[in-house]
């Protein structure tokens, strides 16, 4: 007999100190993690989402400028970025007296936790990739981060602006990253950049670069795959609105096949079409974008995300799968091996496929949920319609599972 009462809708919705500690307790994961999660549980019980105007959004950007900045400077051109399911973002032009080159403007992006995301992510963390990832593969550049919610109500993090697009002109009106349609020759000239982008991020020394708020997992143990397992688990008793078994069969199975780890690499955590931005005269990859769910781990869980159904479509043949849009999966991973000199483990890609099926259950179906029961997003339409997004996933983790049980 379990030593703790049944999880109810009203922990959920106003977690006690109690409850909070029990889940920390249940799933201990990465602290980075611990923390943005045990800050979202600790703000639950607060007030919704009041709307982020647009007057308030300009005072939290300049209360964070005037302390940031020795001088004069002027904000123009504000305006709302539409795009991204979990963050508000605002666009801006800043003109000030930049150190080292002198009075400029330059644009920049405002990028702000709503009072509940649907991905409780580090908005350090997020800052701290794109530092290290400056001159290695196309990113915006970084300006300011506040990851406590200083001068902004929530985290935030500004950084440049970065030009391109995530889709083709003739697909724009659809969302990014769903089955996205690069056509036929557009598809076949992005291949080598996006394959090359995610290479160099795999074979990232991450040794060599002053992360703070990364915990390094051990090579030769589960313990990467048991800390993303347990995250997944943790938001799932935290969010969910219904008992569904094919979660408990699922994270029993995900837990007996924990895969050991061979190479600590920077993992992207969200690497697929929609999350990138390109110049579509050139095809060449301008920004790679989201960082947000970056980790240090197992190079195999991008490669499984990258290769998922949710973010690819039927070539014109109608038999071929092109993952991300970009290009058949044997090929793509084909070229991975060839660019990143790392072999691909069609065992710990299979774990990595259940895994990410799970995982997007847990968003879909869990955090859209709650976040949109308790009015904590400005999103609330569209992470609404996101939760059709577990049915098919449940689906997949049917057919994977069904012949292992």
């Amino acid at each position: 007999m379990s030593e703790h009462p049944p999880i109810t809708d009203a922990d959920r919705d106003n977690p006690s100190s109690a409850f909070i500690e029990r889940m920390r307790a249940q799933y201990p994961t990465e602290r980075e993690n611990d923390l943005m999660l045990t800050r979202k549980m600790q703000h639950r019980a607060g007030p919704s989402f009041d709307g982020a105007s647009f007057d308030a959004m300009n005072g939290y950007i300049g209360a964070l400028l005037r302390d940031k900045i020795d001088g004069a400077f002027r904000l123009a051109d504000q305006r709302w970025f539409s795009g991204g399911a979990s963050k508000i973002q605002m666009g801006f032009t800043l003109h000030w007296n930049e150190p080292g080159v002198g009075p400029t403007a330059i644009r920049l992006v405002a990028r702000m936790e709503p009072a509940e995301s649907l991905n409780s992510t580090s908005r350090q963390r997020e800052f701290e990739l794109l530092t290290a990832f400056a001159g290695v593969i196309p990113v915006p550049r970084t300006y300011w981060v506040d990851p406590d919610g200083r001068w902004f109500p929530e985290p935030a993090l500004v950084y440049a602006f970065a030009e391109g697009s995530t889709k083709p002109r003739a697909q724009q009106g659809k969302v990014a990253g769903i089955g996205t349609n690069y056509g036929p020759e557009l598809r076949k000239r992005l291949v080598p950049d996006f394959v090359a982008c995610l290479a160099k991020i795999h074979n990232f020394d991450a040794s060599q670069h002053a992360f703070t708020a990364f915990d390094r997992p051990s090579v030769g143990t589960t313990q990467s795959a048991l800390w993303q397992l347990n995250r997944a688990r943790r938001i799932w008793e935290e969010d969910r609105g219904e008992d569904l078994p094919l979660m408990e069969v699922a994270s029993n199975w995900l837990e007996r096949n924990l895969p050991t780890l061979d190479n600590v690499s920077v993992v992207h955590g969200d690497y697929r079409s929609g999350n990138f931005l390109f110049d579509e005269e050139t095809a060449r990859i301008t920004a790679v974008l989201d960082w947000e769910r970056g980790y240090l781990g197992d190079r195999h869980r991008d490669l499984a995300w990258t290769t998922a159904e949710q973010y690819g479509h039927w070539s014109e043949d109608g038999k071929t799968f092109l993952a991300s849009g970009i290009a058949p999966i044997d090929e793509l991973l084909e070229r991975y091996e060839e660019a990143s000199g790392l072999r691909v483990d069609p065992v710990r890609l299979r774990y990595y496929r259940i895994f990410n099926c799970y995982q997007i259950v847990v968003t879909a179906l869990a955090s859209s949920y709650r976040v949109v029961r308790l009015g904590k997003t400005h999103q609330d339409v569209l992470i609404a319609w996101i939760e059709a997004a577990a049915f098919g996933a449940m689906e997949e983790l049917r057919r994977e599972l069904e012949g292992d049980l």
